[in-house]
C-alpha cells in the first residue's frame, strides 16, 4: 500500500525548471578543499580492524575527505544492499542498473563486522532499491535490530532513500531502534529536476522527513524523539533565496539537523560545478540555519551528510530542551 504524502500547510512556491548550466572550463580546486592525510590512534585501530572484514565502508570507497576526522571520533558509514542503484541522479557516481538480489545474511554479517570495528556510532545507508516492494526498508530494519542486539549502546543513524513515498518503510526503521533517520533533500526545489532522478521529487523528500518527525516522537532511546536529518549540496548554481527557502521548508516539516557541503563533480559525465563556495559563505548558511531553530548544523566545503554524525546526535539531543519549537 502506498501512503499518500501529508499535505504541507505552508504555501508552496510554483516549481520552475532550473536554467541550463552553461559549460565552463575546468578550474582547479581552491586550497580549502585540501585535507591532511588521515592518521592517529583511533583511526589506525579502526583501519586495522577492517582488514579482513567483508564490509564496504562509504568512508573508504567514496574516498571521503573526512575519514580521518570521523574515524578518530569513532564514527563510520557503511553501504548496504549492494553497489548498483536503480536511479540515475546526475550528481552521484554510483552505478545505475539492475541490482543483485538481497543477501539475507547481510544484516547479521554487517552487524558483526560493525561491532568488530569498535565504533561508537554507525551510519547505515544504501543505494535506491526501487526493484524491491518495500524499497529495502525491511532489510535496513533487520540490520538495525542486529546491531542493537549485538551492541545495545551503539548509536545508529540510517540514511534512507524515499521508498517511493511508502511511509511504512520509515516506520519499520524507527521501530527497529534507529536513533537518527536521515533523508537528503540534496538541492533546492528549482534544481531538483536537473540534479536528481525524476522519481526523486522535492515534495516527496519533504513528506518523508515530515513522517520521520511525526512518527519518531517519543519512539527513540529512553523515550526521546528520533532525530530527523537532511543535507544540502551547494555549488550547483542555486540562488541564495532558494537555499533560504529550502531551510524554511525543512524546518516546517520538523527536520532537526541539517548539513551543508560542496558539490564535487565525480566524473565528466556528471553535472559541472558552477561555484566553489567559500568557507565564509558556508558559515553564513550555518548561522541562518541555527537562527531558524535547527538543533545542530554542520556546514563546510568538505562536510558530507554523515559528517561527525555522533557529535550531531549528542548535540541535537542535549540542545533539544533549549531549541525553539518547529514552526
Amino acid at each position: 500500500m502506498v501512503v499518500k504524502f501529508p499535505i504541507l500547510d505552508s504555501p508552496r512556491p510554483t516549481e520552475r525548471e532550473a536554467a541550463p548550466i552553461a559549460p565552463r572550463a575546468r578550474t582547479p580546486k581552491p586550497p580549502w578543499l585540501k585535507v591532511k592525510a588521515p592518521g592517529g590512534g583511533r583511526y589506525e585501530e579502526i583501519r586495522r580492524r577492517l582488514e579482513g572484514l567483508d564490509l564496504w565502508t562509504v568512508c573508504q570507497e567514496a574516498q571521503c575527505p573526512n575519514i580521518g576526522e570521523c574515524w578518530s571520533g569513532g564514527t563510520a558509514t557503511i553501504m548496504l544492499m549492494g553497489g548498483t542503484c536503480t536511479r540515475g541522479c546526475r550528481f552521484c557516481a554510483v552505478t545505475t542498473g539492475k541490482p543483485a538480489p538481497l543477501d539475507p545474511r547481510e544484516p547479521y554479517h554487517a552487524a558483526a563486522a560493525v561491532v568488530a570495528m569498535g565504533v561508537d556510532y554507525i551510519v547505515l545507508t544504501s543505494v535506491n532499491r526501487d526493484d524491491l516492494e518495500d524499497g529495502g526498508a525491511g532489510h535496513f530494519a533487520a540490520c538495525v535490530r542486529e546491531l542493537k542486539r549485538l551492541q545495545p549502546e551503539i548509536l545508529v543513524e540510517v540514511l534512507i532513500p524515499d521508498f517511493q513515498g511508502r511511509m511504512q518503510g520509515v516506520e519499520a526503521i524507527v521501530d527497529a531502534g534507529a536513533d537518527v533517520v536521515a533523508h537528503n533533500v540534496e538541492t533546492t526545489r528549482a534544481l531538483t529536476r536537473r540534479v536528481r532522478d525524476v522519481r526523486a521529487t522535492y515534495d516527496q523528500s519533504l513528506a518523508v522527513l515530515a513522517h520521520i518527525h511525526e512518527y519518531g516522537k517519543g519512539r527513540g532511546r529512553d523515550g526521546r524523539d528520533v532525530l530527523a536529518k537532511s543535507s544540502i549540496m551547494l555549488g550547483l548554481g542555486e540562488p541564495d533565496e532558494d537555499v533560504r527557502q529550502t531551510l524554511v521548508d525543512l524546518r516546517a516539516v520538523g527536520c532537526d539537523v541539517v548539513t551543508f557541503g560542496q558539490y564535487l563533480r565525480p566524473s565528466e559525465k556528471h553535472l559541472q560545478v558552477v561555484e566553489f563556495v567559500t568557507p565564509e559563505a558556508f558559515e553564513r548558511w550555518a548561522d541562518e540555519a541555527r537562527a531558524l531553530g535547527f538543533l545542530y548544523v554542520a556546514s563546510g566545503p568538505l562536510v558530507r551528510s554523515s559528517y561527525r554524525a555522533g557529535e550531531l546526535f549528542l548535540a541535537g539531543h542535549l540542545g533539544r530542551a533549549h531549541a525553539p519549537e518547529t514552526p
